[in-house]
């Protein structure tokens, strides 16, 4: 990558040319270079773009002809999501691009939001979008790093208000491209997953102790977006091993919550060869959004409102052996060791007697139902300890030492 950094500017030029215009402008005002790639179907920009419309569905294996004989908008924009996302992919391992802006409606959001998926972490990303922050847009769909910004008035036309909106998305995401430091160990890298730090605390306990065994460690806040960069760093081979103790966005997504990181949780580092130890750290809960109401079917469960944000409520024992058997079959695939550790005395702080998430019947089904459904070639320990408890950092500490004698993980020096 040069010192001048490029962005590559994505949108309809045929509908959104003036737009698009004015933010490869305001990036060139402040130094920067734009590669730009034009994505409408019908109509053509006032100019040529870089990466010309019949490029782009080329690449999504298809013609411009095609997309417009679909008679279907829907049809038409996947043709150019697929080949959009596929040359943002090409354009940046060949060092062509620093970043990425898009606009769009919701169409060209639907687009853009594949394009930033395209991209590793550590690239910049940004959208501007007239549904930013929408619930239209399921957790899944977000690109861990990816930023966006309201297209306030932006419908139809340049105007004083959308400038501010289109100005600061070209001023940030250079910025951006200028300041990021991608992601780039000079130790292996432990992965771990939690639920802030005082609900599950095992990090305070482990990580000092993997520090001095010559690993950097990164913990997840495993509330949707955590578990999806996790996921995505994962996916890179970026983690030398993982400990996976935090499993709540599983449980979510079991019974339909949205603070999940959508389907694929629980599945990178096995895709990738990476030893993982993993626990059910908070699996006992579902977490809801501040603003929902419970629903019915869990008003008489154990409930914890922890902020105006994020409220619990506690998983049945039927459910909690049905997200055991959805843990061990994400597991199943892993081309790498897996060593579950089953804490008998609860998985996280308001599991405990007398806490408000305490159900001793149900936490007894779930480790019957663990007990019961790993098998080799994975490791089971069951613990007489609390998922908090110093006997469970140490148990962790175990499995990984083991590893790193039989050379399974190798630590940094």
């Amino acid at each position: 990558m040069s010192d001048q950094k490029t962005i590559l500017v994505i949108g309809t030029y045929d509908t959104k040319d003036e737009e698009l215009s004015y933010v490869a402008d305001r990036i060139r005002d402040q130094g920067g270079a734009v590669l730009s790639m034009d994505v409408s179907v019908l109509g053509d920009p006032s100019k040529p773009t870089d990466i010309s419309k019949h490029e782009v569905a080329a690449a999504g294996g298809a013609t411009i002809q095609d997309a417009i004989d679909s008679d279907d908008e829907n049809t038409a924009m996947q043709i150019m999501a697929r080949g959009a996302s596929l040359l943002c992919s090409q354009l940046h391992g060949a060092g062509r691009i620093d970043g990425m802006i898009a606009l769009g409606g919701t169409m060209g959001t639907d687009l853009a939001l594949d394009c930033a998926q395209a991209l590793p972490m550590g690239v910049p990303k940004y959208i501007v979008s007239t549904v930013s922050f929408s619930p239209l847009i399921p957790p899944d769909r977000l690109s861990p790093d990816i930023q966006m910004i309201l297209w306030a008035g932006g419908l139809y036309g340049l105007n004083s208000v959308c400038k501010s909106s289109l100005s600061q998305a070209a001023g940030a995401v250079l910025g951006a491209a200028r300041a990021v430091e991608p992601p780039r160990a000079a130790r292996p890298v432990i992965g771990m997953t939690s639920l802030g730090s005082s609900c599950l605390s095992y990090m305070k306990l482990l990580r000092d102790p993997l520090n001095a065994r010559g690993f950097e460690v990164a913990v997840f806040h495993a509330t949707g977006m955590g578990g999806m960069a996790f996921e995505a760093l994962a996916r890179q081979g970026y983690f030398a091993a993982v400990m996976d103790f935090a499993l709540p966005e599983l449980s979510n997504l079991m019974v339909g919550s949205v603070v999940n990181s959508g389907p694929d949780r629980l599945t990178g580092a096995g895709a990738m060869a990476i030893p993982q130890i993993v626990a059910p750290g908070c699996a006992d809960l579902i977490d809801f959004a501040g603003w929902q109401d419970i629903p019915d079917a869990y008003a008489d469960r154990p409930f914890h409102a922890h902020n105006r944000l994020i409220k619990s409520s506690g998983l049945s024992g039927d459910e909690r052996r049905a997200l055991v058997r959805d843990v061990v079959g994400r597991l199943e695939g892993a081309k790498g060791p897996v060593h579950v550790l089953m804490p008998r005395h609860g998985v996280e702080a308001w599991d405990v007697e007398g806490g408000a998430a305490y159900d001793p019947d149900a936490l007894a089904a779930m480790v019957d139902e663990m007990g019961r459904v790993v098998r080799d070639p994975f490791k089971l320990t069951m613990l007489d300890c609390h998922i908090n408890d110093a006997a469970f950092a140490e148990a962790a500490l175990s499995v990984l030492d083991g590893w790193i004698a039989d050379g399974t993980v190798v630590p940094g020096v």
